[in-house]
């Protein structure tokens, strides 16, 4: 029972991928996607969310090739994880 972000699957992916991660309690947490330069390129999740595992599917057709950040953050938990697109 502790925060937990898990690399994304599958890695490399085109167009699209599943990123997972658990939560011990009920958190405000945010999942963005960003590029190499810092840029957010996409809000995957931004609310509360209950304890337990959750998952969430990244769409990456409208983004060019490349390697990409995850970032979650859930209450003082922050974790970051590397994605890659190749098309």
């Amino acid at each position: 029972n502790q925060f937990s972000l898990a690399q994304n699957y599958p890695n490399p992916f085109n167009p699209t991928t599943t990123i997972s991660y658990a939560l011990p309690v009920q958190s405000h947490v945010t999942l963005k996607v960003f590029n190499v330069l810092g840029q957010a390129v996409s809000m995957l999740v931004n609310g509360i969310e209950d304890p337990g595992m959750h998952s969430v599917r990244f769409d990456g057709s409208g983004v060019p090739s490349g390697v990409y950040f995850y970032r979650l953050q859930a209450g003082s938990y922050s974790a970051t994880k590397m994605l890659m697109i190749v098309k």
